[in-house]
């Protein structure tokens, strides 16, 4: 996967934020070297957050994201306001872009503090030095810029270059638990719920990540799962299964053979294998009347044996035995109070940057409810999540 193929998911995420008119447009404009957002001198003229992933030299690809002034007044503008903040939850960088003639108003302050307090990296830009006089004096550590002259633009684009790479960390889905040479056997059910004609974004990732590493990946359904092993002169070194299938595919591969899911790979790759993994326990905790969370990072069309809303219901109902109530989110929309719920069931996340996720488990961790992912929900459900976690060490 070259950069320009690069995921939004694995991109990192440049929010620009500050209030009406300070020129966030301008800026995020003259920083893309495209037309991205549009620009007026009407005080509100960007509606909702805009976002495009793409190339940011010289740090590489990137989402680059203009938001709704944090000033924005009346019920439209707390609307507008409230998806600012949904923005806030994904953002890895943050440039508050303040109007250099007016200096840092108290929208400005309170939210610098707030970006402060969640410790993302913020450059603080002040927009419109070309109005200013030369003995003009700007707010400490902010960047001055021009985004109408072009003035400081490069600057802003080396800090975000170097806070970018402070931000980003490397991250490898299996390497250190495969060789050079070794096989690995990819199980990818093709049924229903599987996209036509393509891998979900987890199976590709992985498949391209082993070829990286030169080893071998056989891909296959369940049905022909003996066949491959049979087939095989040495055993493989690991078998990852599309969750879906832990249960037809665990009997079918030999206990001295490693077995995990994609979804679990991606837990640990997103660094929350640990926390997800004690979420686990309170399946076995739900009581009658508890109500559930579904929530997915994705929007796609529903089949009639979706894994969400009718397949995961249905195996936590027979492994609890309880009469739950479930409720269901998808995409950007996640509940900012979830102290009704016993428990938190989320995808792999696969579509959510790393920002987001996090943001997501912080508000489960804060509200005292537990949080478990599809895969380790359904290795539990099925008996076998101290298998699939032996792999990576962790005591369950």
């Amino acid at each position: 996967m070259s950069l320009h193929e690069t995921v939004s998911a694995e991109r990192l995420h440049i929010s620009f934020f500050g209030r009406r008119n300070a020129g966030k447009s301008s800026l995020v404009n003259a920083v893309t070297g495209q037309r991205l957002s549009v620009v007026s001198p009407v005080r509100g003229t960007t509606t909702d957050p805009v976002q495009k992933a793409m190339e940011l030299l010289p740090l590489g690809p990137v989402v680059i994201i203009d938001t709704p002034g944090y000033d924005d007044e009346g019920e439209l503008g707390a609307l507008r306001v409230e998806k600012t903040n949904e923005v806030l939850n994904k953002t890895d960088v943050a440039v508050l872009v303040y109007d250099a003639s007016e200096g840092l108003s108290e929208e400005d302050r309170v939210l610098l503090k707030t970006l402060q307090t969640r410790g993302l990296p913020v450059i603080l830009a002040a927009n419109k030095t070309d109005l200013l006089p030369a003995a003009h004096r700007l707010e400490p550590d902010a960047l001055p810029v021009s985004a109408l002259t072009g003035e400081g633009v490069h600057a802003l684009k080396e800090r975000l270059a170097d806070l970018g790479r402070s931000a980003s960390k490397p991250k490898l889905i299996l390497a250190d638990l495969v060789q050079p040479g070794e096989t690995v056997v990819l199980v990818i059910p093709v049924d229903e719920s599987a996209p036509k004609g393509r891998l979900i974004l987890p199976q590709q990732q992985t498949l391209r990540e082993l070829l990286d590493l030169h080893c071998s990946a056989i891909c296959c359904q369940v049905a022909e799962i003996p066949g491959v092993l049979a087939s095989l002169k040495n055993p493989p070194c690991l078998v990852v299964t599309d969750s879906q299938a832990f249960g037809k595919v665990s009997p079918l591969v030999p206990a001295e053979i490693p077995l995990t899911s994609f979804s679990i790979l991606f837990a640990r790759y997103k660094g929350q294998l640990d926390t997800l993994a004690a979420g686990a326990k309170a399946l076995s905790a739900l009581k009658d009347g508890d109500r559930v969370l579904i929530s997915e990072g994705c929007t796609h069309h529903r089949q009639c044996n979706d894994i969400g809303t009718v397949k995961i219901p249905g195996w936590v109902r027979k492994y609890t035995g309880k009469e739950l109530q479930f409720s269901f989110t998808s995409g950007g929309e996640f509940p900012a109070d979830l102290q009704d719920y016993a428990l938190v069931i989320h995808c792999g996340g696969c579509m959510l940057n790393e920002a987001a996720m996090r943001h997501r488990m912080e508000l489960a961790r804060a509200a005292g409810v537990p949080m478990v992912n599809y895969g380790v929900a359904i290795a539990q459900m099925h008996g076998i999540l101290k298998r699939s976690l032996e792999p990576f060490a962790i005591d369950f």
